[in-house]
């Protein structure tokens, strides 16, 4: 029997028990469209593709949204670009590479944060301040969200963003960094389906399975999300869907909604009774 917190959470949520993943896959192209196409100065969609799940889901759905755009408004100038964002060298950079290959995207652009967040780390702890190795991964992930907006303000772009339930209900996303975007195409999906949808697409199979990592922090490279996070993606998955899970299960997921429920609001004001 579901609590009242895990009701809450449901609701909020709203991932469906069952999906059609070929009804799916058309209802995200067609919302990616709408978007643009309501928006008339937008010409270009922009998203970071790191070699994971969600982002090579998401690049083959906005590329295959770019190419309907092109051909049903007879303007050649919809497009999608597919950002590499590595610090540095990437760890798994061979499966960002496999992923950009079978997304096709119409334009790749490679942006190397590493210089602008060392100079950004470097300037404030000249000021006596010591820049932790989770602090850093945040930064990271902030020098992201600016090159994404950076290329959409000069190509009249819209921000795509990766968040789904699986991530948003435990926080799992850098404030105004990869959680910084305009539009989310992949709620209500959670976790499972969203492997649904990329068999559905045809990717290959190592890119379905892959292991999820944010790959953020130095001091603990390539560790993956549910190491992070104390609880694995199927239990989240289960979880948002009203099932019963392990009691531990069920109270870290809880725990962490909890505390990052600041994560999931706009910038608060006095009028707003989310903070009081």
């Amino acid at each position: 029997m579901m609590s009242d917190l895990q009701r809450q959470i449901v609701e909020e949520m709203q991932v469906k028990q069952t999906i059609d993943p070929k009804e799916e896959v058309r209802r995200i192209i067609d919302f990616i469209k709408e978007y643009v196409l309501k928006h008339s100065f937008l010409k270009t969609m922009v998203l970071g593709i790191s070699g994971g799940q969600d982002s090579t889901l998401l690049g083959r759905l906005c590329q295959l949204a770019a190419e309907e755009l092109r051909e049903e408004t007879g303007q050649s100038d919809y497009q999608f670009i597919a950002l590499r964002l590595p610090y540095g060298e990437q760890q798994d950079e061979d499966d960002a590479k496999d992923a950009i290959e079978w997304i096709q995207a119409d334009r790749v652009m490679k942006i190397d944060i590493k210089p602008s967040v060392d100079a950004h780390v470097k300037s404030i702890e000249a000021n006596d301040l010591s820049i932790t190795d989770f602090n850093k991964g945040n930064i990271k992930a902030r020098m992201r969200m600016i090159a994404h907006y950076a290329v959409a303000g000069e190509l009249n772009g819209v921000v795509i963003g990766t968040d789904h339930p699986a991530e948003a209900v435990t926080g799992f996303f850098t404030k105004h960094g990869d959680g910084g975007t305009d539009i989310n195409p992949l709620f209500p999906l959670n976790k499972r389906q969203g492997k649904e949808l990329l068999k559905e697409l045809g990717a290959p199979e190592y890119l379905v399975n892959k292991t999820p990592t944010a790959d953020l922090e130095e001091d603990n490279p390539g560790e993956s999300d549910e190491e992070a996070l104390g609880v694995t993606y199927d239990e989240i998955d289960d979880y948002l869907l009203g099932k019963e899970i392990a009691e531990e299960s069920a109270e870290k997921i809880e725990e962490h909604y909890l505390k990052s429920q600041h994560k999931r609001h706009l910038p608060v004001t006095i009028f707003d009774d989310f903070w009081k």
